[in-house]
């Protein structure tokens, strides 16, 4: 996680709101800013995850990274990750399905697995939001913040791991979540990437949510053949608390076995629920054969829901020293940055 953090308070310096009126909507406290590319988080997480899997970089096949918020568009992100980790030769690409990114990597790497392309795989889910937010926007400068989380999978011949997936979106719904200002369509002749302005259908967005991580519940939940009962653990995509518990009541879920961190994280798209799931297992909610249900959906509007059946292990292997450079900035400090250089990319560009 980058170290820089953005509390209500700091968004009440230039926004019309206060920690009361943020927490009631939303239930986030804080977020994070980032002072690096999101391909330097994402190289951090990365390299955490090979060392608690035991598992050196020259042995990965294959590196998706899950991602909205892409470095460049050519070449492609997952390359430069390739490259800050010393792997020679792998299948490296992007995947951009925003805040479902990460589960569907771990979807597409699944399978890619079992056909026996590849053998060891990488998937990240990771975001660097702020430098693209409008920060004067009230409706979504509250929502979003920066972060990467990272995981190796392998094929294993017992009865764990992902048991059932779900991939859908609502593609009638793509226009009541797009960031506006990003991309080749907007090409004018000077720039591609200028002022970024949101489209957020706050009312629409809750209720295809709700419906997508709730029905891509129920069915994976079906094909695993568990009962509602069996599900040990819920970490749900975290972009707006009444959203989650309205998906854990549909679902029937008790409010216990749902893992939330949306208080000191936000909605870091593509990186939420990966985060979360590390989380859950660095802080002993994780246990050894728990059945873990994923839901989450993001912009598109796509959704998701995985089923996880964790293994015997809930501790690292191993652990590395690779670390984010020191951060020189406070977060609102960053931030004001962006506000009075709305066209100019930021810091990084």
């Amino acid at each position: 996680m980058p170290p820089a953090v953005l509390t209500n308070e700091d968004l009440s310096n230039f926004l019309d709101t206060n920690d009361e009126w943020i927490v009631t909507r939303t239930g986030m406290k804080e977020r994070r800013v980032s002072h690096v590319h999101v391909s330097d988080l994402s190289y951090v997480a990365s390299a955490r995850a090979l060392a608690a899997a035991g598992v050196d970089p020259s042995e990965v096949d294959l590196i998706i990274f899950g991602s909205c918020t892409a470095d460049e568009q050519v070449p492609n992100t997952a390359s430069r990750i390739q490259l800050l980790l010393g792997i020679k030769t792998c299948a490296s690409f992007d995947l951009n399905t925003a805040c479902t990114s990460g589960m569907y990597a771990l979807s597409m790497a699944s399978a890619m697995i079992r056909t026996g392309a590849v053998r060891t795989a990488l998937i990240i889910g990771a975001e660097v939001i702020s430098i693209g937010q409008n920060w004067l926007d009230r409706n979504v400068a509250v929502l979003f913040g920066d972060g990467a989380a990272a995981f190796v999978l392998q094929g294993t011949g017992a009865d764990e791991g992902l048991l059932a997936d779900k991939l859908g979106c609502f593609a009638e719904s793509r226009d009541i979540l797009r960031a506006n200002g990003v991309g080749m369509r907007y090409i004018d002749g000077r720039t591609i990437l200028g002022s970024v302005w949101w489209d957020f259908l706050g009312q629409e967005i809750f209720k295809k949510a709700v419906l997508g991580m709730c029905e891509a519940s129920e069915e994976v939940i079906r094909k695993s053949g568990l009962s509602p009962d069996q599900i040990g653990l819920v970490v749900p995509h975290q972009a707006n608390l009444r959203i989650i518990d309205a998906v854990a009541r549909k679902l029937a879920i008790p409010a216990d076995r749902v893992f939330i961190n949306i208080h000191k994280y936000g909605n870091m798209s593509a990186a939420t629920t990966p985060v979360a799931l590390v989380e859950a297992i660095e802080e002993g909610y994780v246990r050894p054969g728990m059945n873990i249900l994923l839901p989450a959906f993001g912009g598109g509007l796509s959704y998701s829901a995985h089923i996880l059946r964790w293994g015997e292990r809930v501790t690292p292997l191993g652990y590395t020293d690779i670390d984010l450079p020191p951060c020189e900035k406070t977060a609102l400090e960053m931030v004001r940055e962006y506000i009075q250089r709305p066209r100019a990319g930021g810091p990084f560009g």
